[in-house]
C-alpha cells in the first residue's frame, strides 16, 4: 500500500473530530443536567433519584474506561480502522437515540442512561484505536506533534464541553446530543472514504475471560466508588456500607484474578510483559497519576464557582453552571497553547524532560490554588488555571509520545487502550476521592452553622432539622447543578410563610456563600493536598523513565519513507 504525503493529516484531522466530540460529550452533560432533570420532570435531589444523577454523570466515563483496552486489543486483531470505523457509527446512533428521549421521570432519566452507555461503548471504540492510527499515519520524528495535538484537544475538549453544554441547554436540553450529529455523520462517512489499514495486524482468539473479568471488576470498583460518595442510613457517607464493601473488594478480587490469568493464558487480552518497558510502564503510572490530581478538580472548581464566587459576585444560581463553563476557559487554553508545541518539541529531545517539568509546574499551580482566598480576585484563578492547563499540557503530549513510541506495532491498540483506561478509571476514582475530602471538610461543621443560621432567620424548627441534617453530598450536588441550595434542600413551600426580609436574606446571593465558605475551604485544601503529592509522585515517574526500549532507537535512526509495506495479516 503507497501511502500519500498527506494522508498522514487527514489520519489527524479526522481522529481530531472524533476525540473531540466524545470528550465534549463526555463533560458536556455535567453542565446541561438541571435542563436535562427540568425536561424530563425529575428533581435529582430527592432520595432515590441520586443514582440517576450519578449515572447520568459518570456513566460514560466507567464505560470507556471499562472497554478501551478490549476494543484496542481488538483492534490489534481485526484491524484498527474498521474498529474506529464502527465506533463512529455506534457512537451516532447513540446520540441520535438520546437526542428523541420522549419519557418522563426515571424512565425517561433511565433512558438516558442507557443510550449514554451506547455512546460511550461507540466513545470507546474511538478512543482506543485513534492513537494507534495516528502512531500507524505518523513517522517517529513527528509523531509528539501529532499525538500532542490529539491528546490536548481530546483534554481541552473536556472543558470546552462546559461552555458548549451551557450555552446550548437552556434553549433546548435535546440540542447538546442534536448538535453533534451532523459532525458525527460527516465524521463516520469521511472515515470510511479516506482511512487506510496500515497497522500490523495478528490474528489471535478473543480472550473472553480476561475481557469479562477485567471488565467486570472494573465495572463493580468503579460502581462501588460512585456510590461511596452517597450517604448510607445515619452516615454522611457510604464507604462502610455493606454494597459498598462488597462491590469494591469483589471488583479487586476480580481485577487479582484477570492479572493470574492474563499470565498464565497463551493469547492473553493484554500483553502484561509490556510493562517490563520502562517507558511505558513509567508513562502509564504517570499519566494515571495526573488524572486522579486533574479529574476531581473540574468538579471542585465548579463547585467553587457556582455555589460561592458567582453568586457572591452577582450572578443568579440558574446562570452560574454557563458562567462557571466560561470562567474555566484559560485552563484550556492553557493545554491548547502549550500541548502542540511540547509534542513537537519531544519530538526533537525527549519526553523526559517535559513530562518531569510538566508534573512539577502542575504541583506548583495547586498550591497556588490552594493559597488563593474563597473570595478571590478572578485574575489571580486565571491565570494560576493558564499556569496548571499549561503544565499539564506540557506533561500530556510528550509523555503519551513516549508511551506510544515504546510499543512494538502489534501491540499499539492494546496499549493505547490501557493508557486510556487508566486515564478515565483515573478520573471516576478522582471524583470519589476528591467529593470525600470535600464532604468530610464539610459534615465537621456545616450542619452545626445551617441549624444556627436557618433558625436565626425565623425558619421553623423542622425544617431547620431536615436541611442541617442533610448529608452534606446533597448541598453539594445543589451547587453543583445551579440550585438555590436554600430553596432546593427547604423546598419552596417552606419559605412561604417567612416574613419578606427573612425569605429574602435565605434566598439571596450571599446567605449560602457565607455559611459554606469555611467548611469549604477546609475541604479543598485537603483535595489539592492529595493533588499536589499524586503530581509529586507523577513528576518522579516521568523522570524515571529512562532512555526509549532499542527498538524505538533503531527506528529514530531509520529514514522516514513513504512506502508502506502491506498490511500484515
Amino acid at each position: 500500500m503507497t501511502r500519500g504525503p498527506g494522508y498522514k493529516w487527514v489520519a489527524l484531522s479526522n481522529t481530531l473530530l472524533a476525540v473531540i466530540l466524545v470528550t465534549i460529550d463526555a463533560s458536556i452533560v455535567l453542565i446541561a443536567m438541571p435542563e436535562i432533570f427540568r425536561g424530563i420532570h425529575l428533581d435529582p435531589l430527592q432520595p432515590g433519584n441520586s443514582f440517576y444523577l450519578l449515572w447520568l454523570m459518570l456513566g460514560f466515563l466507567i464505560v470507556t474506561s471499562v472497554l478501551v483496552v478490549g476494543l484496542g486489543r481488538l483492534g490489534d486483531i481485526f484491524g484498527r480502522v474498521r474498529m474506529y470505523n464502527l465506533g463512529f457509527v455506534v457512537f451516532t446512533a447513540g446520540s441520535i437515540m438520546l437526542a428523541v428521549d420522549w419519557l418522563d421521570g426515571r424512565s425517561g432519566a433511565l433512558f438516558l442512561i442507557v443510550f449514554r452507555i451506547v455512546q460511550g461503548f461507540g466513545g470507546a471504540m474511538l478512543l482506543a484505536n485513534s492513537t494507534a492510527i495516528l502512531t500507524d499515519a505518523f513517522p517517529e520524528n513527528q509523531r509528539g506533534l501529532a499525538l500532542g495535538i490529539n491528546n490536548i484537544v481530546g483534554i481541552a475538549g473536556q472543558f470546552i464541553g462546559l461552555v458548549v453544554g451551557g450555552i446550548l441547554a437552556p434553549v433546548d436540553w435535546r440540542l447538546i446530543f442534536i448538535v453533534p450529529v451532523p459532525f458525527a455523520v460527516f465524521g463516520t462517512i469521511w472515515s470510511y472514504l479516506k482511512l487506510e489499514e496500515l497497522g500490523i495486524r495478528k490474528r489471535a482468539p478473543i480472550d473472553w475471560i480476561g475481557n469479562l473479568t477485567f471488565a467486570a471488576g472494573l465495572i463493580l470498583f468503579m460502581v462501588g466508588v460512585t456510590y461511596g460518595i452517597q450517604p448510607s442510613g445515619s452516615s454522611a457517607m457510604g464507604w462502610q456500607s455493606p454494597l459498598v464493601l462488597t462491590l469494591t473488594s469483589t471488583g479487586l478480587v476480580l481485577l487479582v484474578a484477570f492479572v493470574l490469568w492474563e499470565i498464565r493464558v497463551a493469547h492473553p487480552m493484554f500483553e502484561l510483559s509490556l510493562l517490563r518497558i520502562r517507558p511505558f510502564a513509567a508513562g502509564i503510572l504517570a499519566a494515571f497519576l495526573s488524572a486522579l490530581a486533574r479529574g476531581g478538580l473540574l468538579f471542585v472548581l465548579i463547585i467553587w464557582l457556582q455555589g460561592i464566587w458567582l453568586p457572591r459576585h452577582g450572578y443568579s444560581f440558574a446562570s452560574t453552571p454557563l458562567w462557571a463553563g466560561i470562567y474555566l476557559l484559560p485552563l484550556s487554553l492553557g493545554f491548547l497553547l502549550v500541548g502542540p508545541t511540547s509534542g513537537h518539541l519531544s519530538d526533537r529531545f525527549g519526553a523526559r524532560g517535559f513530562a518531569t517539568l510538566g508534573m512539577l509546574g502542575s504541583a506548583l499551580s495547586f498550591g497556588l490554588l490552594a493559597l488563593l482566598p474563597i473570595d478571590f480576585s478572578y485574575i489571580w484563578l486565571a491565570l494560576i488555571l493558564f499556569c496548571l492547563g499549561s503544565s499539564m499540557g506540557l506533561f500530556a503530549s510528550p509523555n503519551r509520545a513516549s508511551v506510544m513510541n515504546s510499543l512494538p506495532p502489534e501491540h499499539r491498540g492494546a496499549g493505547a487502550g490501557l493508557a486510556t483506561t487508566t486515564q478515565n478509571s483515573a478520573q471516576v476514582l478522582s471524583i470519589g476521592l476528591f467529593f470525600t475530602l470535600m464532604i468530610l471538610g464539610l459534615s465537621s461543621t456545616l450542619p452545626g452553622s445551617l441549624e444556627r443560621d436557618l433558625s436565626a432567620h425565623h425558619l421553623p424548627q423542622a425544617t431547620v432539622d431536615k436541611v442541617a441534617h442533610a448529608p452534606p453530598v446533597s448541598v453539594l450536588f445543589s451547587a453543583f447543578l445551579g440550585y438555590n441550595p436554600v430553596e432546593a434542600l427547604a423546598g419552596p413551600k417552606a419559605l412561604d410563610g417567612l416574613p419578606a426580609a427573612d425569605r429574602q436574606a435565605l434566598t439571596g446571593r450571599t446567605f449560602f456563600p457565607a455559611l459554606i465558605s469555611g467548611p469549604f475551604r477546609r475541604g479543598l485544601h485537603a483535595a489539592i493536598g492529595f493533588a499536589i503529592l499524586a503530581c509529586l509522585i507523577a513528576a518522579l515517574a516521568s523522570w524515571l523513565r529512562g532512555p526509549p526500549p532499542a527498538h524505538v532507537r533503531r527506528r529514530s535512526l531509520e529514514p522516514e519513507s513513504a512506502t508502506v509495506s502491506p498490511t500484515q495479516i
